[in-house]
């Protein structure tokens, strides 16, 4: 399969999804995806973008926290 935005190879695989939401950054890991190698690009079938914003809104407690350290660009 190749991707839709810069033709490269796409592979179905386990990726993270990451959203900053609500002031907070939010890290969903094991979501399937089709990953283009070349470009990133992560495509998400429509009912894994249902069970993502379910885990998100509905405020599913974590299996885990991390600490992020955060660095001003400036």
């Amino acid at each position: 399969m190749k991707c839709d935005l810069c033709g490269g190879k796409v592979t179905q695989e386990l990726t993270s999804y990451t959203l900053f939401y609500e002031g907070q950054w939010i890290i969903v890991e094991n979501v399937p995806a089709r990953v283009c190698h070349q470009c990133g690009e992560k495509l998400f079938t429509p009912q894994t973008v249902e069970k993502l914003q379910k885990i998100i809104w509905e405020h599913h407690k974590p299996v885990k926290k991390v600490e992020t350290p955060v660095y001003e660009f400036a």
